[in-house]
């Protein structure tokens, strides 16, 4: 199907601000969270000065945890000279955005410009990908380079284009650099396309191997067993079903968290039918989506940041069926509606991440709010019943950026006070020969000694008159 040029170039410069005002602006208005975004920029850093791009150290000690695809972007980020807080995160938003690139191109050939459009806004803009493609953890690049792969190698296989093949086995390389072989446990749908063109494979392979067989070849010769033992067997094998790594989940978690994931847009999947994946490219989206699910049911270990990497399946679906339900005006207004929830947000998720969304204060949706954006979805379901669904997606996908924008200027200073240690940091830092790091959480350990640079001592064995502590 054809795209007017015009609409081509709005729906082009609606995906860029999206992506700059959903991934990059005030991309540093909260300091690293958490105790994996400290680590990971550390061990980032920590190459960049060191000169030695192999093994990944923390504090000077091997960490063999993960793979150095992350820790390359971070160490990349200080190259060029960003700040501590861009350098860990410009990286892992600039592989998202050229994902999305790749998304819409691969959607575009299997199918037509429309469901690459409608597909593409709808993944840029889910809470899921815009959250991870502005931290630096491991999950994007693992998402980004293993959709990637797996795309490729539909289009390859589906056109026999052997070109492709190989990129797609250049991406699988660069997932098992980003995260390990989670990304080929996930890649089995493939045989079903593939079962019986085994040998069309074979320069993939070999190039995904050229890809990551380096480093852990060199990681091997270095450090010998005990990378081997702490990499593949405790952080491959015994997160699939050790208890003892304290992830453990019941079998429906990833359920909630898939809806969550493509928050706003989940009131779309309503409108699947089985016309949805009547077609090659749906069968094989629908096998992605289910298998990745299986697998990560049945681990016992479960973080919502795994699921990522299934979020282009489902987002491809959603634009499909969008753009063929003939109920979409009412999904697209239900999609508005849940809009009006961002104002909760705001108020929960501060508490949510210092204590657990347990623990937090839900709060109410304001009235006010709702009036708005019920006024704003009438508007919606009017539009797309006209036949505008295009725009009426790309409009709603302006709004939920919108959103995130309200939530980064709303929440941020909220969570580098609450949260972030980089404020505890700026607090102890005049009086840093002096202070020992008192009773603090393991996050803002990690995130004290990131912004320290030299890890504070404990005060349980330095005699220092300063104690950095954070108060209730």
């Amino acid at each position: 199907m054809s795209f007017p040029t015009t609409q081509a170039v709005v729906a082009g410069a609606l995906l860029l601000s999206c992506f700059y005002f959903g991934y990059l602006f005030h991309i540093t208005g909260v300091g690293l969270l958490g105790p994996d975004e400290p680590r990971y920029a550390s061990i980032g850093r920590e190459m960049e000065e060191s000169g030695d791009w192999i093994t990944p150290r923390l504090w000077g000690e091997p960490w063999f945890e993960k793979p150095p695809l992350l820790y390359w972007l971070t160490a990349l980020g200080f190259k060029a000279g960003l700040s501590q807080d861009a350098a860990p995160r410009a990286g892992v938003a600039v592989l998202s955005g050229g994902f999305l690139a790749l998304f819409w191109r691969c959607l575009r050939r299997r199918t037509d410009a429309r469901i690459a459009w409608l597909s593409t806004l709808i993944l840029g803009s889910t809470t899921g990908w815009v959250a991870f493609s502005q931290v630096c953890a491991t999950d994007l690049p693992l998402a980004a380079a293993f959709g990637a792969g797996m795309l490729l190698a539909f289009e390859g296989l589906e056109e026999n284009r052997p070109s492709a093949l190989r990129w797609a086995g250049a991406a699988f390389g660069l997932s098992v650099l980003a995260k390990g072989l989670v990304g080929l446990a996930l890649a089995l749908p493939l045989l079903w396309l593939a079962w019986r063109r085994w040998r069309d494979f074979a320069w993939p392979v070999l190039i995904g191997l050229a890809v990551a067989a380096p480093w852990y070849g060199l990681m091997v010769l270095r450090h010998g067993r005990l990378f081997v033992d702490d990499f593949f067997l405790k952080h491959h094998l015994a997160r699939l079903s050790d208890a003892a790594i304290a992830h453990g989940q019941p079998w429906w978690f990833y359920f909630p968290v898939l809806i969550g994931g493509l928050f706003p847009w989940f009131p779309l999947a309503a409108l699947v039918r089985r016309s949805t994946v009547e077609s090659s490219l749906g069968k094989f989206l629908a096998l992605w989506l289910a298998w990745g699910l299986i697998f990560f049911s049945a681990a016992t270990n479960k973080l919502p940041g795994y699921l990522l990497p299934l979020l282009p399946a489902a987002a491809a679906l959603l634009g499909i069926a969008l753009n063929r339900s003939t109920h979409a005006p009412a999904a697209l207004a239900a999609t508005v509606l849940l809009l009006s929830s961002i104002s909760v947000i705001a108020g929960v998720l501060p508490q949510a991440l210092k204590e657990g969304l347990s623990r937090a204060n839900m709060g109410e949706i304001p009235l006010g709010h709702v009036a708005v954006l019920s006024a704003v979805a009438a508007i919606v379901w009017w539009m797309a019943k006209r036949g505008s669904r295009t725009a009426v997606t790309g409009f709603v996908a302006a709004l939920t950026i919108t959103s995130v924008v309200y939530l980064k200027l709303s929440i941020y200073p909220v969570l580098d006070r609450l949260v972030s240690a980089r404020s505890l940091w700026m607090e102890a830092a005049p009086h840093a020969s002096n202070a020992c790091a008192g009773d603090l959480s393991r996050d803002d350990r990690y995130g004290l000694n990131y912004y320290s640079r030299v890890p504070l001592p404990p005060c349980d064995s330095a005699d220092r008159p300063v104690h950095v502590t954070r108060q209730p």
